[in-house]
């Protein structure tokens, strides 16, 4: 058994919460900008106090519409910079955030509410509200609902609700709130079964943010800008978005990412924050744009050189020969390519899965190195990650400030600190199952370097047994075949099976331009073309290359391409882009079958 702690360094007083740095940032830094909010395509400034006055008359409507200490508010939205205003005033009326996913279906948001007991729902659109609608008889605690968008905004409901409101009754609430007390229950994405609710108090979370500004001194200063624009449901989103208006980093929101290259462009943050599918996109869509402009081969020679010139960080540092080459391709490539990313994008921030480390080569060879992290929602985000001064591609990084992480018998990792949650929301159960001694089982198996440097090596519950009893973990074979711009999704098979098969899925963007390279009809689809020897070859190269860092018995042997692409509309991805390997399984339970015929 190894572990691995790191001391806390700053810690959370009793008396604290969440809602004091909004007052705090306006007595002190009242004409900073906090906020750059999007209006009719223009970004507009919201600074420390504006925002304050804004948190304080929602509250005080919040407050009026009955919402007590404790009481629990549903906010389902897209990301927008109202999302962060309602959190914080509903923290300010002494109230508990329960995040919806926008995209959840109304039995998904029955649940939620129901099981949370929410008095009070926010929601988006006309859309959000015709589901809640759609269960409303089954909500028997459901108080108001009110929507963001619409003839009446509920911005503007609740400040007239609460226009006669002392601000003294607003303040004599969020001063009577501790730490030890419940900031918010996130529902978990579900890859295995119904939503828990996970219990974040506002110590968890202070320290969350303390954790992560002591981890990115450099990214998290005063003047800096982050454009958020994952899920604010996300647990990473959510917090990294908290830690920027403490550290007073102007915060962005774009809501649709169709639009993220040109929000990067008029926003050009300092850094990013993102899952590893993002930074994929990124990726595939620059190389896809050089092939079909006839520049493929300056691309893959500045990406193999990029490569090449982060490796050398790790033995030394590049020589002569590389750093001239670096150079050239700098000029010719890399800034387009940080271009993209507003042009003034100093680094990026990567969690939620696995990034991959051809991928965290290739950023940090272009000049945007991407600190990837690990974390769950149990852990308010960020358990470990890698920061500015400790860096190690293809691990996720050190614990954070008074986290420790330790690798169990059976290789499962397990955290403990001020991070990690107390509770499941109702659910007793599987609170027990979940954490011993005050270390949680992640259910996710790992490596612990003498450094304090965590690899994650697979799921515990995703490990795959074949008939020869060779277990392999998925996640890295899948992790390398994605890495292919052809190829959108794989999941791995072969539980119980003779050997491993995989399920692979085809980008539709780069699509249209293979087909353009290889002279197939421009209306051909993927599944009139899945037999196709070219796009087979294709596919079995990226197999090939996932294969080269495994055991013969591990290699992957045949596959199948699949008609159309994993979704979350098809149940098969969560709204945070995870794989739900059961449905996937359901779905294709004959191309599953069709691997093992002889």
């Amino acid at each position: 058994m190894r572990e691995y702690s790191a001391p806390a360094t700053r810690t959370v007083s009793d008396d604290e919460n969440l809602s004091d740095v909004v007052w705090a940032n306006a007595e002190r830094f009242g004409d900073s900008v906090s906020f750059r909010k999007q209006v009719d395509g223009t970004w507009l400034d919201v600074t420390a106090r504006d925002f304050a006055a804004e948190v304080l008359t929602v509250a005080k409507g919040l407050m009026r519409a009955g919402v007590e200490q404790g009481d629990r508010v549903a906010l389902m939205s897209k990301t927008r910079y109202e999302w962060t205003l309602f959190d914080f005033a509903i923290w300010a009326a002494g109230g508990v955030t329960v995040p919806i996913y926008d995209t959840s279906s109304a039995e998904q948001v029955h649940w939620i509410v129901s099981d949370s007991q929410a008095k009070v729902a926010l929601l988006e659109t006309d859309e959000h509200m015709a589901k809640l609608e759609e269960v409303r008889g089954r909500l028997d605690g459901l108080v108001h609902a009110w929507q963001i968008d619409g003839e009446k905004p509920a911005v503007g409901e609740l400040t007239t609700l609460g226009a006669d409101a002392a601000d003294d009754e607003v303040h004599a609430r969020r001063r009577a709130v501790t730490a030890a007390e419940i900031a918010t229950v996130v529902y978990t994405s579900g890859t295995t079964g119904r939503p828990k609710g996970v219990q974040l108090t506002h110590h968890n979370l202070l320290s969350e943010i303390r954790a992560d500004i002591e981890a990115f001194p450099q990214l998290m200063e005063p003047g800096n800008s982050l454009l958020a624009f994952l899920p604010m449901a996300h647990i990473l989103a959510r917090a990294i978005s908290v830690t920027a208006l403490t550290a007073r980093v102007t915060l962005g929101h774009t809501p649709d990412i169709k639009n993220l290259v040109a929000d990067l462009g008029t926003f050009r943050p300092t850094f990013v924050v993102a899952v590893p599918r993002v930074f994929e996109k990124v990726y595939n869509s620059a190389k896809l744009k050089a092939h079909s402009e006839g520049k493929g081969k300056i691309f893959d020679a500045a990406e193999a050189t990029a490569v090449a010139y982060s490796r050398a960080q790790d033995t030394g540092g590049a020589g002569l020969g590389l750093k001239v080459k670096h150079a050239l391709f700098d000029k010719l490539v890399y800034t387009k390519l940080r271009a993209a990313l507003g042009g003034r994008c100093k680094a990026a921030v990567s969690g939620g899965a696995p990034l991959g480390e051809q991928l965290a080569h290739f950023f940090r060879g272009i000049g945007v190195p991407v600190f990837e992290g690990y974390g769950l929602t149990e852990t308010s985000a960020a358990a470990n990650v890698n920061t500015e001064s400790a860096f190690k591609v293809g691990t996720v990084g050190r614990p954070v400030a008074g986290t420790s992480v330790r690798i169990a018998e059976d290789g499962e990792v397990m955290l403990k600190g001020a991070v990690v949650f107390g509770a499941y929301w109702n659910n007793a159960d599987a609170t027990a199952e979940s954490l011993e001694d005050g270390w949680f089982h992640t259910g996710d198996l790992g490596e612990l370097d003498e450094e304090g440097f965590l690899r994650i090596t697979g799921r515990k519950k995703e490990i795959i047994v074949t008939a020869g009893g060779k277990n392999v973990a998925p996640s890295g074979l899948e992790d390398s075949i994605r890495a292919n711009p052809l190829i959108s999704q794989a999941m791995v098979v072969g539980d119980q099976r003779p050997f491993i098969g995989a399920l692979v899925t085809i980008d539709e963007e780069f699509f249209p331009t293979w087909k353009s390279q290889h002279g197939k009809p421009e209306n051909a689809t993927v599944a009139e073309l899945a037999g196709d020897e070219q796009l087979r070859a294709d596919v079995q190269a990226a197999v090939d290359e996932a294969n080269r860092a495994v055991s013969q018995a591990e290699a992957i042997r045949k596959f199948s391409i699949l008609p159309a692409d994993f979704s979350e509309a098809g149940g098969e991805m969560t709204p945070s882009l995870k794989l739900k390997r059961n449905v996937v399984s359901k779905n294709y339970a004959d191309d599953i079958e069709s691997l093992y015929r002889k």
